[in-house]
């Protein structure tokens, strides 16, 4: 195999070829997102397809194509968290590969750091990679230079992409769109997308909510009310089909969907409140009572004071796995004696 050939084939790829006159390849295929992935014939079979035809070409070296497939649909190339790339990784390590193939580096990697650590380790293992539609040759300083200069751009692309989608979806927030994330309940998303529409079953309990805590002025027996009527938190399902909240409510859960301005019309953005594009479920002047009440609670105790024991750590400590607040209580021995300690409030 000659030195000068293109693609990267290198040192490795001769030293494997000459062991026993196959280099086994793996083609990894990515796609930053899942639009389009149900079609028949998507972005990562189009990556394939170049891929088999590269390895097709240079049969005559002793290239052969793994059977494994390696796709990762909807998954950046910012990090390498991604499921077929830690299989790619695993495959290496256990000596089954010997050239990786992709379409186009960024496919690999759009990180400069990540990309260097993948070359560590296809070094280490002996492991050479393969562009289809880039002329490089890893086993010079030029051609190493040129696979950095092309994952700079990668890179640089990708953040310019990341900018442009921050201001697109801040314009969007200004001027009252909804701009996605998790549904509340109260609304449901319009299936043409970029705004919300009223559920009106949903909205009755949340109407109900606001005026439960102006009744009961506290958020526990608001969540106990709740309970026993069987209302629970907005469920809806993914595109992939997949069924999501519905869980039952908790005194945090509660207390965001009081203080959420989305159920006046509105939405808040940075700090800053912008009239929305949808309808509200609660009155204004609802809301503001609530609010008030909510301030005025957390400043007295609420109803009743509920740190009579001086619990000193209130409101300061917090549960790690779930980010709950930690309140306090005790346990009474038959000696008398009562031993105070903190437990999370969903415990």
């Amino acid at each position: 195999m000659s030195r000068n050939n293109n693609h990267g084939r290198g040192e490795a790829l001769e030293s494997a070829s000459r062991t026993n006159g196959t280099i086994r390849c793996a083609i990894y295929t990515r796609k930053s997102t899942d639009e389009g992935l149900e079609q028949e014939f998507n972005s990562l079979d189009a990556q394939r397809e170049s891929a088999e035809a590269y390895i097709a070409s240079q049969r005559h070296e002793g290239w052969v194509r793994i059977p494994d497939r390696f796709d990762d649909g909807g998954f950046t190339g910012g990090n390498m968290e991604r499921p077929a790339l830690k299989r790619l990784f695993a495959g290496i390590e256990s000596g089954g590969i010997d050239c990786v193939v992709v379409y186009k580096v960024d496919r690999l990697s759009r990180s400069l750091l990540d990309f260097a650590r993948m070359m560590e380790l296809f070094d280490k293992h002996s492991v050479s990679f393969v562009s289809v539609t880039q002329q490089f040759n890893t086993t010079s300083s030029m051609g190493r230079l040129t696979l950095n200069i092309l994952l700079s751009f990668a890179q640089f692309e990708r953040e310019i992409i990341s900018e442009r989608t921050r201001d697109k979806m801040s314009a969007a927030r200004r001027k009252g769109k909804w701009v996605g994330g998790m549904p509340v309940l109260g609304y449901d998303v319009d299936p043409k997308g970029g705004r919300l529409v009223v559920n009106e079953d949903e909205a009755v309990q949340v109407r109900g909510m606001y005026q439960l805590y102006l009744e009961h002025k506290a958020l526990i027996p608001v969540v106990q009310e709740i309970e026993r009527r069987g209302w629970k938190n907005k469920q809806w399902t993914t595109k992939k089909g997949q069924e999501r909240g519905g869980k039952p409510f908790t005194k945090n859960s509660l207390f965001r969907l009081l203080t959420n301005v989305i159920y006046t019309g509105k939405v808040d953005y940075k700090g800053t409140i912008y009239n929305g594009e949808h309808d509200g479920i609660v009155d204004v002047d609802l809301w503001q009572r609530v609010q008030d009440a909510l301030r005025r609670n957390g400043s007295t105790g609420g109803k009743e004071v509920r740190n009579k024991y001086g619990a000193l750590l209130k409101g300061i400590l917090y549960c790690a796995p779930c980010g709950t607040g930690m309140v306090h209580t005790y346990t009474a021995k038959d000696n008398g004696k009562r031993y105070r300690y903190y437990v999370c409030l969903n415990a």
